[in-house]
C-alpha cells in the first residue's frame, strides 16, 4: 500500500463517519467496466458502483447529457415545471406500464413512499406483507420492511405494520394474510438476500392473490430493474405485473435518481402536499435518466445482456461441476450468484489482489453485476481470474 493510499485512508478515518466496510483500495477513475486506483493499477470492475454504473463508469451519452444539462439549470422546485422530467416519466411507462410516476433520490426513498402510498391507498389497513432475506434500505420504514434481523438490531422501535414470510413460498403469503393487509412487497430477484430469483410460478400466484384481496403488489427493482436482467424490469420475465415499481441505482447511469410508477388509480390518492422530496427529478437526474434510455435502445443492450449473460452462466455451471466449493449457480441476465460451501469473503480479496473487483453477500454468495456494456473479452478475463482463484481453494 502507498503513501497515497494510506493518507485517503486516514483522511477517511478522521472525517468521514465509519459506516461501511471498505476495502484498501482508493479508485481515483472509471471508464466502462475499468477503474483506476490512485497507484494507477487498472482493476475490472464486475460490480460496478453496487449496480449503479449499469452503462458501465462514465458512459459518454451520460455524462455528455450531464455537461450539457449543467449548463443550463441543474435543478427547479417542484413547485414550477420543468421540460425534461416528463419525457422521463413518459419514457419509463412506455417500458412498464400505464400510470404515473413519483421522482425521488434512492432506492431507499422509493421504499418510504410506496409505503405511504399502500397505507393511503388502502384507507385502515396498514400491514404489508414482506420477504425473509428481503433488502429494502435502511431509512426506518425501508429497514422495518427488510426481511433480515442483522441491519434491524439497535434500531427498535421499528415502523409496525410488515408481517414476514418465506420467499418462494405462495402458502405462506395466502396465510398471512388479513383484514388488515394492504400490500405485498417483494424483490423479483433478492439481491443482497443472495441472488436468489422468485419463480414466476410465485409472482403469478401473488399477483392473483393481490387481486383476489384487493391487495396492492409492489415490486422493488432497485437493483433488478434498467435492463439488468435481460428485460427493462426482472417482474417482465414472468408476466406478474405489479401495481407499483420501484426504481433507482442504474436509473441515473451514475447520478443518483430514483423513480416510483405507480398504476393511476393508486397513485391518485396522492395529492399535492401528501408526499415530496426536495431534489427529485431534477433537471440534472432526468437528463440523465434520458441518456440511459437512450444508450440501452440505440446499442441494443438488453439483447446484449440476454447473449452475454447466457454465456457467463453457461461458463460458471461448467466450473461448477469440477470445482467442490461451488454448490448453486443462480440469477438471471447479468445478476449473478455464485453460492459457495466456504466463506466468500476471502475470495472477494484474492480477487482484488489479482485486480478483479466483485462483490460477496449473504457470507458464501460471490456477486457479479457486470455492466451492460462490457466487452466479452473483459468478461473471458474476469471468469478466467475467478476460476483461478476458486480452484485454489
Amino acid at each position: 500500500m502507498t503513501q497515497a493510499t494510506q493518507t485517503v485512508i486516514k483522511h477517511y478515518e478522521r472525517y468521514v463517519m465509519n459506516t461501511y466496510v471498505r476495502s484498501p483500495l482508493v479508485i481515483a477513475k472509471g471508464k466502462g467496466s475499468r477503474v483506476w486506483d490512485v497507484e494507477g493499477h487498472e482493476y475490472l470492475d464486475l460490480f460496478p458502483g453496487w449496480g449503479v454504473a449499469g452503462l458501465g463508469h462514465n458512459h459518454p451519452w451520460v455524462m455528455s447529457a450531464l455537461r450539457g444539462q449543467s449548463r443550463r439549470l441543474t435543478h427547479v422546485a417542484n413547485n414550477y415545471y420543468h421540460p425534461l422530467q416528463w419525457q422521463a416519466a413518459k419514457k419509463l411507462i412506455e417500458v412498464s406500464f400505464d400510470g404515473t410516476v413519483f421522482f425521488c433520490n434512492s432506492g431507499a426513498e422509493a421504499v418510504e413512499t410506496a409505503i405511504k402510498l399502500a397505507r393511503r391507498w388502502a384507507g385502515g389497513r396498514p400491514e404489508i406483507i414482506v420477504m425473509e432475506r428481503s433488502f429494502h434500505g435502511r431509512t426506518i420504514g425501508a429497514l422495518s420492511a427488510t426481511g433480515q434481523d442483522k441491519y434491524q438490531q439497535g434500531f427498535e422501535p421499528l415502523l409496525p405494520g410488515f408481517v414476514r414470510v418465506p420467499f418462494n413460498d405462495l402458502d405462506a403469503v395466502r396465510h398471512a394474510i388479513t383484514p388488515k393487509t394492504c400490500a405485498v412487497l417483494l424483490e423479483p430477484i433478492q439481491g443482497e438476500g443472495g441472488v436468489r430469483v422468485a419463480s414466476d410460478e410465485f409472482l403469478k400466484g401473488v399477483r392473483r392473490l393481490c387481486d383476489e384481496q384487493r391487495l396492492l403488489l409492489i415490486m422493488d427493482e432497485v437493483q433488478s430493474g434498467m435492463g439488468r436482467t435481460g428485460a427493462w424490469f426482472g417482474y417482465q420475465h414472468s408476466g406478474a405485473q405489479p401495481d407499483v415499481l420501484l426504481l433507482a441505482k442504474a436509473l441515473g447511469g451514475g447520478f443518483p435518481i430514483g423513480a416510483v410508477i405507480a398504476k393511476r388509480a393508486v397513485a391518485d390518492v396522492l395529492g399535492p402536499g401528501t408526499h415530496a422530496t426536495t431534489f427529485g427529478g431534477s433537471p440534472l437526474g432526468c437528463a440523465a435518466v434520458l441518456a440511459v434510455f437512450e444508450a440501452i435502445e440505440k446499442q441494443e443492450l438488453l439483447g446484449r445482456v440476454n447473449r452475454l449473460g447466457t454465456f457467463v452462466f453457461k461458463q460458471l455451471t461448467a466450473l461448477r461441476q469440477d470445482v467442490p466449493v461451488i454448490q448453486e449457480v443462480r440469477g438471471r441476465g447479468f445478476m449473478i450468484g455464485v453460492e459457495l460451501s466456504i466463506d466468500g469473503r476471502p475470495i472477494v480479496e484474492a480477487c482484488r489482489a489479482k485486480r478483479l473487483l466483485i462483490n460477496c453477500t449473504q457470507q458464501r454468495v460471490l456477486r457479479l453485476l457486470p455492466a451492460m456494456t462490457i466487452t466479452k473479452a473483459q468478461l473471458d478475463h474476469g471468469l478466467s481470474i475467478l476460476e483461478g482463484v476458486l480452484r485454489s481453494r
